[in-house]
C-alpha cells in the first residue's frame, strides 16, 4: 500500500476500526523478518539491545506504546522499517541481538535428571507489556521464570491469560483514586495460540456448577521457558463464564472460586493436554490450590484409597506462602463451594462434609481456606523471608497442634530478583569491564565476585 508514516496510520486505522472493515498494518522488510521472532520472546523484557531496536525505530510510538515490541511492528510507520532497513548501523545491531538470542536459547540443559516443576501463579509480571500482574507476587512470578530460564532448569509455568488485566490507576484534583479498565487484543501481546497437530486450538473444560467450562490456551515463551496461560473468552461459553478471566483479582466470590478453578484444575489438565508430565507442583500462593484437588482425582482413579492419594500428591507439591496476615488468604463460604464442586466431588468418592475439611483449619466448620488446602495437600511450604517464616509458621501453627511454631513444616527462601532485568544499564557496564561479561554466568558463585575486593 506504499510508504505510510504512523500519523497517517493511525489515523486510517481509527476509521477502519469504526466501521470494522479493514486494517493496515506495515510490511516488514525482508532484511529485518526475524524482528517478529525478537517481539516475540520475552528476552526483550531483559535484554535491552533487544528492546532498543525497537524504540529506535520510532521513540515517540514506543512510549505511546507502553514498550510493548509486538504492538510497535503492527503500528511502526513503513517509512521508519524502510529506514532501519538500510541504516548498516541498526542492521549490525540487529543481527548481533539475534546471534545473541540464538546463543542463549540453543544451550543444551545441564545433565543430570533434574525433576520438571511446573510453577502455577495467578499473576505473572513478565513486562509492562503484558498487564496480567498486579504487584509483588505477580513480579517475583515473572523473575522465577527468567531466572529458571537462565539456570537452564526443567520448568513449565501457569497462569491465566486476563482480557483487561489489573487496572491502571489515576488520581483526580482531590485525590480520589478512579480505576481504568482497557481491553488488550491478544495478537498485542508476546503470545502465541497454542495449536494442535491439525492446527486446531488447544482446550480444556472444567465442569463448574453442573455445566461445562471451556477455556483455550496460550504460549508465552521466556527466554528458554514455556508458560501456559488459559483464558475463557470462548464462545462454546456462556457470558458469565467468558467473562471468568476477564480481570485479574475482579468480580465477586463466585468469579474468584471460578477463576481458581480454572487456574488449579484447568492448569493441570492443560499440561496433560500437552503431553507435559512435571514431578514437581509448586503452587505459588493459594489461589493455584485447586490443583492439589485434581493431582487427587487422578490417583483416586489408579486406585488407590482417599489416604494414600492425598499423600502421594502432597509428597509432589510445594507451596510457597506470600501473605502474613490471616484477612489475606483467599476464603469461601462452604454453600459456594459444594454448588461449585458438584459434578467434582462425587469423582473424588466422599461426602461433601469431608471434601470441605480439606480446607479448613483443625476443628474450624467456617470457610474454606485455599492456604489450608495448599497445606493439607503439600509436604514443603515456605515463607518468602526468615521473618515471613517465622511469621507464617505461627499463623498456621493450629496445623500442627502438637509441635510448637518453631519446630513445624514452614520454612523460608528469600525472594529475589531476575539480575538482568532490575540491574541498571551503568552497573552492568560497571561489571561488564572489570569482571567480564561472563559475570551473568556467575550470580550465585560467591568465590567469582570476590573479584570485586580488588576494584578500585
Amino acid at each position: 500500500m506504499g510508504l505510510l508514516d504512523f500519523g497517517a496510520h493511525a489515523q486510517i486505522r481509527k476509521s477502519l476500526m469504526r466501521n470494522s472493515l479493514l486494517e493496515v498494518t506495515p510490511v516488514i522488510p525482508g532484511s529485518l523478518s526475524r524482528l517478529t521472532e525478537l517481539a516475540g520472546n520475552l528476552f526483550f523484557s531483559w535484554h535491552r539491545p533487544a528492546r532498543a531496536l525497537f524504540e529506535d525505530l520510532d521513540p515517540e510510538l514506543w512510549k505511546q506504546a507502553n514498550g510493548n515490541p509486538r504492538l510497535m511492528l503492527r503500528c511502526v510507520g513503513q517509512r521508519a522499517l524502510e529506514r532501519a532497513a538500510h541504516d548498516p548501523s541498526y542492521l549490525a545491531r540487529y543481527h548481533q541481538a539475534l546471534e545473541t538470542l540464538d546463543a542463549y536459547v540453543s544451550v543444551a540443559p545441564p545433565g543430570g535428571e533434574e525433576p520438571l516443576v511446573a510453577y502455577f501463579c495467578a499473576e505473572y509480571g513478565f513486562h509492562e507489556s503484558v498487564p496480567i500482574y498486579s504487584g509483588g507476587l505477580g513480579v517475583l512470578a515473572g523473575d522465577y521464570c527468567k531466572a529458571a530460564s537462565d539456570e537452564r532448569a526443567p520448568f513449565v509455568g501457569v497462569g491465566l491469560l486476563y482480557e483487561q488485566g489489573y487496572f491502571t490507576q489515576t488520581v483526580d484534583n482531590d485525590g480520589v483514586q478512579h480505576a481504568q479498565y482497557l481491553e488488550r487484543d491478544p495478537r498485542d501481546l508476546p503470545l502465541e495460540p497454542v495449536l494442535d497437530q491439525g492446527g486446531e486450538r488447544v482446550k480444556v473444560s472444567v465442569r463448574i456448577g453442573g455445566r461445562e467450562v471451556v477455556a483455550r490456551l496460550w504460549k508465552a515463551q521466556v527466554g528458554r521457558v514455556a508458560v501456559y496461560l488459559l483464558d475463557t473468552n470462548c464462545s462454546e461459553n456462556a457470558p458469565s463464564d467468558r467473562d471468568i478471566t476477564h480481570r485479574l483479582y475482579g468480580g465477586d466470590e463466585s468469579t474468584r472460586v471460578r477463576q481458581e478453578m480454572i487456574l488449579g484444575i484447568g492448569g493441570v489438565r492443560a499440561l496433560r493436554t500437552l503431553g507435559i508430565q512435571p514431578a514437581v507442583w509448586h503452587l505459588n500462593e493459594g489461589h493455584a490450590a485447586f490443583l492439589i484437588l485434581e493431582l487427587l482425582r487422578e490417583h483416586l482413579g489408579h486406585g488407590l484409597p482417599f489416604s494414600a492419594a492425598l499423600e502421594a500428591v502432597a509428597a509432589d507439591c510445594v507451596f510457597t506462602t506470600h501473605t502474613p496476615v490471616a484477612a489475606g488468604h483467599d476464603a469461601f463460604g462452604p454453600d459456594l463451594i459444594v454448588q461449585h464442586f458438584a459434578d467434582f466431588i462425587p469423582e473424588l468418592g466422599i461426602t461433601s462434609e469431608r471434601f470441605l475439611e480439606l480446607g479448613r483449619a483443625p476443628g474450624n466448620p467456617g470457610l474454606f481456606n485455599m492456604t489450608r488446602l495448599a497445606l493439607n495437600g503439600a509436604r514443603h511450604v515456605n515463607g518468602v523471608s526468615r521473618i515471613h517464616g517465622a511469621v507464617s509458621a505461627k499463623l498456621c501453627a493450629d496445623q500442627w497442634p502438637e509441635i510448637p511454631p518453631a519446630d513445624n513444616p514452614v520454612g523460608w527462601v528469600t525472594n529475589g530478583v531476575h539480575v538482568p532485568t532490575f540491574l541498571h544499564q551503568r552497573w552492568m557496564e560497571f561489571f561488564d569491564r572489570e569482571l567480564g561479561r561472563e559475570w551473568r554466568e556467575h550470580l550465585r558463585d560467591v568465590n567469582f565476585w570476590g573479584a570485586l575486593e580488588a576494584v578500585s
